[in-house]
C-alpha cells in the first residue's frame, strides 16, 4: 500500500513539473528559400504571457501578421496550452539572414527565443496556383524605370521616370515605398507629382494602364558606368482568380505583392579636353552671360554694385562664376550670391548671380576689364566663350590719386602739399651757436628715438593687414552703418528704403556674428544671438525687422510704417551692441 502511494505521488509530481516548465520557441516553415518565396515564422509558448516583443526582422519585409492563435486541450487527465504568434516574411536580398530573438514576459520573468539563421538563394521556380490572387497580381503589375539618356556628359541633365503599369483586369488600392534609390553618384532633385493621372499605354505588346509615380532630375558627378538603384514598392491589389461567381464574372481577391524596378545603368562621358578654355569652371548647358554696374559715375566713398550673372538652362547650382579683376585702389567686399533657379524635368533654368559691393577711395577713372565666361554645350558638343564689355567707373569727387599713368602729379595733389616750404633754411643765422645747441641735439636725437616707434607701429600695421577675418568684419560693420544711413535718406521710397535696411541688417549680422548670407536662416540667427547673451525680446525684434523687409516686397507700406521700422532698427542695433 505504501509503495503504491509513493508511485502515485511521483507521477503527480512529475506531471506538475512538466506543466510548470516554460517553453518559448521560434519555428520557421523552411530554412532555405528563394528570394521570390515567402517564409512563415511561428513563435510558440506553452504558457500564456504578456508584452510579446517580436524581433526587427532585419533583411525581410513583413507581408502578413502578426496572427495569433490559442489552443487548450485536456487529454487523459493532462492539460496542455499553446499560444502562437505567426508572421509571413518576404526576403529583401540573397545571402545569410538571421531572425533575431523574440521576447515575452511570463509570471514576471522574461523569456527569449534563440536566433534562427535563414539562407536566401536566387529566384526559384514556384508552383503557381491559378486561384492565388498574388500570382495573378504579379503577372499583371509591373514597375519600370525609364531613363531619358543612357550616355550623358558629366554634369549634363537627364531624367529617370518611374511608371507603374497595371493590367485592365487588376485594380490597385494603395502602395508604400520599401526601398528608395539613393543616387549617390548624382546631384538629384525629385519632381513632385501634384496629382496622379492615369494614362493608357502598352506593356510587352498588351494594353495596360499606367501612372507616373516619380520623376527625378539627375546630374552625374562622376564619369564611367554608373548604376541607378531600383525603386521597390509594396502594393495592395485586387486581382482576378480563375473562379467565377453565379453571373459568370471572375472573382477578385485582395493580395499584397512587392514589385521592384530593374536596375538601370548609364555610361557618363567625360568633357573633352581638346579646346577647353582657361575660363571654363564647369558650366554645362546653354547660357547667356552679363556683367552690369549699378552706377558708373559716383563720388569717392560711395558704393556701387557690380553684378556678374549667368542665365539659361544647365547645371546652374554646380559651377562657379568667374571673378572680376579690379584695380587695387577699389575696395571690394565679399560677393553675395543671388539665385533664381527653377527645377523641372527639362533641367535647371533661371539665373545664378554674384553681387560685389565696391567702394572707390579716390578720384579718377577705373576700368573694369572684360570678363570671360565659358561653358560646354552638349547639343553641339563644343565649348563656347562669352565676354562682357569693359566698364569704366568714373569717380568725380574725392581725394585724388598721387600718380596718374603719365607719372605727373595732378594739380589737386600739389595743392595738398602747398604748406611745405620748397626752400628750407636749416642753418641758424647765428652760425657759431648752432652746433651743440638744443636744436642741433634735437635734430640729431629725434630719428634715434623714432626708430622704436616706427618698428612698433609697423608691426601693428602688418598685424592689422594680416587680420583678414577682422578686416572683413570691420568692413561689414562699416557697410551696415552706411546702409542704415541710406535707409534714412530713402524714407518714403518703399523699395529703396527696405532694400537698404535689409542690407544693413545682413551686414550687421556678418560683423557681429561672423556668418555669411547663405547661413542666415531665422533659426540660426536666433540661436547665435541667444548663445552670445542677447535677450529673447531683442532677438525677436531683430527677426521681426527681417520679416518686414521680406513682406515689403509684396505688400505696400506707409511712411509711418517705414519710420517705425527705421527707429526700431536703430534701437535694436543699439541694444544688441550693448548686450554683446
Amino acid at each position: 500500500m505504501k509503495m503504491q502511494l509513493k508511485l502515485l505521488l511521483i507521477l503527480i509530481f512529475s506531471g506538475f513539473t512538466a506543466w510548470s516548465q516554460v517553453e518559448f520557441d521560434a519555428r520557421v516553415s523552411k530554412e532555405t528559400l528563394g528570394v521570390n518565396e515567402r517564409l512563415r515564422v511561428d513563435f510558440e509558448m506553452n504558457q500564456d504571457g504578456d508584452n510579446f516583443r517580436p524581433p526587427s526582422f532585419q533583411g525581410f519585409t513583413v507581408v502578413g501578421g502578426p496572427n495569433q492563435s490559442i489552443s487548450k486541450q485536456w487529454v487523459n487527465g493532462r492539460a496542455s496550452f499553446s499560444k502562437t504568434f505567426s508572421y509571413f516574411l518576404q526576403p529583401n536580398a540573397t545571402g545569410k539572414l538571421k531572425i533575431g530573438q523574440a521576447e515575452i514576459d511570463i509570471d514576471g520573468t522574461t523569456y527569449k527565443t534563440l536566433p534562427v539563421e535563414i539562407t536566401v538563394t536566387g529566384a526559384v521556380d514556384v508552383p503557381k496556383d491559378p486561384n492565388d490572387p498574388a500570382v495573378a497580381a504579379a503577372e499583371n503589375v509591373h514597375l519600370v524605370a525609364e531613363v531619358s539618356k543612357s550616355d550623358p556628359y558629366l554634369n549634363e541633365a537627364f531624367t529617370v521616370v518611374y511608371k507603374l503599369y497595371v493590367s485592365r483586369e487588376t485594380s490597385v488600392t494603395g502602395w508604400n515605398e520599401v526601398e528608395a534609390p539613393k543616387f549617390s553618384d548624382f546631384w538629384n532633385q525629385s519632381i513632385d507629382e501634384k496629382q496622379f493621372k492615369i494614362y493608357d499605354g502598352s506593356f510587352n505588346g498588351k494594353p495596360y494602364r499606367y501612372v507616373i509615380l516619380r520623376r527625378t532630375l539627375l546630374y552625374p558627378q562622376k564619369t564611367g558606368e554608373l548604376t541607378i538603384e531600383p525603386l521597390a514598392l509594396n502594393i495592395n491589389v485586387e486581382a482576378p482568380t480563375n473562379r467565377r461567381d453565379i453571373f459568370g464574372m471572375r472573382i477578385l481577391r485582395p493580395a499584397q505583392i512587392k514589385v521592384s524596378a530593374p536596375t538601370r545603368k548609364v555610361k557618363v562621358k567625360p568633357l573633352p579636353e581638346a579646346g577647353k578654355p582657361e575660363s571654363f569652371t564647369g558650366a554645362v548647358g546653354t547660357f547667356d552671360f552679363d556683367v552690369t554696374a549699378s552706377k558708373t559715375k559716383l563720388d569717392a566713398q560711395e558704393a556701387l554694385d557690380l553684378t556678374i550673372s549667368a542665365k539659361g538652362n544647365g547645371n546652374l547650382k554646380l559651377f562657379n562664376l568667374p571673378k572680376p579683376k579690379l584695380p587695387s585702389s577699389l575696395e571690394v567686399y565679399e560677393p553675395e550670391n543671388e539665385q533664381d533657379i527653377r527645377v523641372s524635368v527639362n533641367g535647371m533654368s533661371g539665373k545664378n548671380a554674384q553681387r560685389y559691393t565696391i567702394v572707390p577711395q579716390q578720384k579718377g577713372n577705373y576700368p573694369i576689364p572684360p570678363i570671360n565666361f565659358s561653358y560646354f554645350d552638349p547639343a553641339t558638343e563644343q565649348y563656347k566663350t562669352l565676354s562682357s564689355d569693359e566698364i569704366i567707373i568714373d569717380v568725380e569727387n574725392g581725394p585724388a590719386t598721387l600718380a596718374q599713368n603719365n607719372n605727373k602729379v595732378p594739380v589737386e595733389a600739389q595743392k595738398q602739399f602747398s604748406y611745405i616750404k620748397s626752400e628750407a633754411n636749416l642753418i641758424s643765422k647765428n652760425q657759431e651757436s648752432f652746433f651743440g645747441s638744443t636744436i642741433f641735439w634735437s635734430m640729431l636725437g629725434t630719428p634715434v628715438l623714432l626708430i622704436p616707434l616706427v618698428i612698433f607701429f609697423g608691426r601693428k600695421r602688418r598685424e592689422y593687414q594680416n587680420d583678414i577675418k577682422g578686416n572683413r568684419l570691420r568692413k561689414a560693420d562699416k557697410l551696415a552703418r552706411k546702409y542704415l544711413g541710406d535707409a534714412k535718406k530713402n524714407l518714403g521710397d518703399q523699395t529703396a528704403f527696405y532694400l537698404a535696411l535689409e542690407k544693413c541688417l545682413h551686414n550687421y549680422l556678418k560683423a557681429r556674428l561672423n556668418i555669411q548670407t547663405s547661413e542666415m536662416s531665422k533659426e540660426r540667427i536666433s540661436q547665435l544671438l541667444q548663445e552670445r547673451g542677447v535677450t529673447v525680446e531683442t532677438t525677436a525684434s531683430f527677426l521681426k525687422l527681417l520679416e518686414s523687409c521680406e513682406f515689403a516686397r509684396y505688400t505696400p507700406a506707409s511712411s509711418v510704417a517705414m519710420q517705425h521700422d527705421y527707429d526700431q532698427a536703430s534701437q535694436v542695433i543699439s541694444d544688441i551692441d550693448k548686450q554683446l
